[in-house]
């Protein structure tokens, strides 16, 4: 059985999370917990909260043993950017892109 979890409109880059959602594919999830635990990237922190998320859901809603479950996909989408600009000279500016993105996280039960 897959259970998801998704966080919307995170504020960091897709490509800045992108590859910290590669490393945990795969991976049993107390194994994933811990890697993004002891991560240092801001993306980690997003990914672990995504990720426990999905645990409880499985847990609570699914009634799944939390031994048993394996990250099948955890992939870091595009979200909407918020557009801001910095003053230069010469009455010009220079834009600026606030990023966000969508991270989604399905873990499964199936060997």
């Amino acid at each position: 059985m897959e259970v998801k979890a998704k966080s919307k409109y995170v504020r960091i880059a897709c490509r800045k999370a992108h590859s910290m959602a590669r490393l945990i594919q795969g991976m049993p999830v107390g194994e994933a917990i811990k890697t993004v635990q002891f991560s240092e990237r801001k993306a980690a922190r997003y990914l672990e909260k995504t990720l426990r998320s999905a645990v409880a859901n499985a847990e609570n809603n699914a009634k799944l043993s939390a031994d048993d479950l394996k990250v099948k996909e955890a992939t870091i989408n595009e979200g909407p950017a918020m557009k801001r600009f910095w003053p230069r000279s010469r009455g010009m500016v220079s834009k600026i892109r606030k990023r966000t993105s969508h991270i989604t996280i399905v873990l499964t039960d199936e060997k």
